[in-house]
């Protein structure tokens, strides 16, 4: 699993930051092996076709919030069906995507990864305005409070988060206090601070065909 996540980086030829700290030191395979993997992975790669080029930015946001094929195109598709009442797609997708509630954990820096948030969150260690939610496609709103659920505070996984935390600098649009170990929602997630490593476009353009 470890390996298969830096071989989705190596194929697509980008850091995705799929495995946390281990992303940003030098033992990053990004690093030592920036290309892709594969016995004719140092061959000089073939222009891609405009469907290649879609494809892989389809992959790149995919891999990107850790999401199941099923879960990127049913997004999409509720947004192209309802194309004449959103003003900018491009947005409405990130709102969506951004929203969900193990990106959110991630974007707190309650998790190292998205990965890591969605295990977190399918076993109960978050809570939504003092409930317990174990969804992690969740879809949190203005006004939301995230917080650890009191049964998983002492776990080895939260120890050294209060430490960790004085350093992170979470979104704009997220309110973090350090001290409780609280995040709040204060406006929708924006389209600038996601920093995509995919073009939006590409994407909507792979779904409508």
């Amino acid at each position: 699993m470890i390996n298969s996540k830096c071989k989705i980086c190596r194929r697509l030829g980008i850091k995705l930051f799929l495995r946390g700290e281990k992303c940003l030191s030098q033992k990053c395979p990004m690093i030592r092996k920036p290309y892709p993997p594969g016995p004719k992975a140092k061959r000089r790669v073939r222009a891609l076709s405009e469907y290649g080029k879609e494809l892989k930015e389809k992959q790149k946001l995919k891999n990107w919030y850790n999401l199941e094929e099923r879960q990127l195109r049913k997004y999409v598709k509720e947004i192209l069906k309802a194309r004449g009442k959103v003003v900018d797609a491009e947005a409405a997708l990130i709102k969506i995507l951004e929203s969900r509630l193990d990106n959110v954990v991630f974007r707190l820096g309650f998790a190292p990864s998205r990965t890591a948030a969605r295990q977190m969150v399918s076993h109960r260690h978050f809570m939504i305005n003092n409930k317990p939610i174990n969804i992690p496609g969740y879809l949190v709103k203005k006004g939301d409070k995230i917080s650890i659920n009191p049964g998983s505070a002492k776990k080895t996984i939260f120890q050294k988060l209060p430490t960790l935390l004085k350093k992170h600098n979470p979104p704009s649009w997220l309110k973090l206090d350090t001290k409780k170990l609280e995040g709040k929602v204060t406006v929708s997630p924006n389209l600038e601070e996601a920093a995509l490593p995919a073009e939006l476009s590409s994407i909507f353009a792979f779904y409508s065909k």
